[in-house]
């Protein structure tokens, strides 16, 4: 039932994407031509529809090989994750398909981590990370985890502390960095209060409440502004105040897009 419901521009992209799928329609990584056309055709309503998704710039990401793309977390919910990835998929030409790092906790899910794979979305590993690069793949990364998507709406647009595993990977494969930012995410999920009651259920860190209650996306405008490849030279065992150096720039970066 669901095949049918696998839009015709998604399945023309699919076949667009530089994957090298078997006859079975499978990549090396496990990710599926029918699971990604039932993947795209929903993010598509909300990237297009619902969400209005505008991409600026997005040919500042390369039209093949390795990148590594670093975000701001906007939001209650990882909304932003979506549809950048939608972004990738709708507005690049020609079409990339980007990896996230899923967070530990949504694998425990029942039937979660399957699916995930099946859309190319792996838990957050250095080693996943690293392998898709050195295969050539689009990396979506957020440095602040989930403590970015926790912070309540007072904080909105401002960034936590940044993770540096990401800046090691990128020195340690040679890859370009596309600093991006993402607008509207907080406004979609304006966050109030975190529940902790149902975070202990769901075996999430937070379980974000709003205005009206549930955590439901307003049909809230969203942007996505893509910055111009950063380029850093190192082996990734560089001293701690060096790699903190180098994100400081990308972090800064990405401040100017929000701005």
């Amino acid at each position: 039932m669901w095949r049918r419901a696998i839009t015709p521009e998604v399945r023309e992209r699919i076949e667009a994407l530089d994957l090298p799928f078997n006859r079975w329609g499978l990549d090396p990584y496990g990710v599926s031509k029918e699971h990604l056309g039932f993947f795209f055709s929903t993010l598509g309503f909300f990237y297009h529809h619902y969400f209005r998704v505008r991409a600026y710039d997005i040919q500042n990401v390369p039209d093949r090989g390795p990148v590594m793309l670093i975000s701001n977390h906007s939001g209650g919910l990882p909304n932003d994750a979506g549809m950048i990835i939608a972004s990738l998929f709708f507005a690049h030409e020609p079409p990339r398909l980007g990896h996230g790092m899923v967070e530990k906790f949504a694998q425990t899910w029942p039937f979660m981590g399957p699916l995930f794979s099946r859309v190319g979305q792996l838990p957050g590993l250095p080693e996943h990370a690293t392998r898709l690069l050195r295969d050539g793949r689009a990396l979506l990364v957020f440095p602040e985890g989930a403590r970015g998507t926790g912070k309540l709406y007072r904080d909105r647009y401002q960034m936590v502390r940044f993770g540096t595993g990401f800046m090691r990977i990128a020195l340690e494969t040679g890859v370009p960095i596309v600093p991006l930012a993402f607008i509207g995410g907080e406004e979609a999920i304006p966050t109030i209060h975190h529940s902790k009651t149902l975070a202990k259920i769901f075996n999430a860190p937070y379980v974000p409440i709003t205005p009206y209650l549930l955590p439901l996306p307003l049909p809230v405008h969203c942007e996505i502004h893509y910055g111009e490849p950063m380029q850093f030279t190192g082996t990734g065992n560089e001293p701690d105040d060096v790699i903190e150096g180098y994100v400081a720039q990308v972090k800064e970066r990405i401040e100017q897009l929000i701005a």
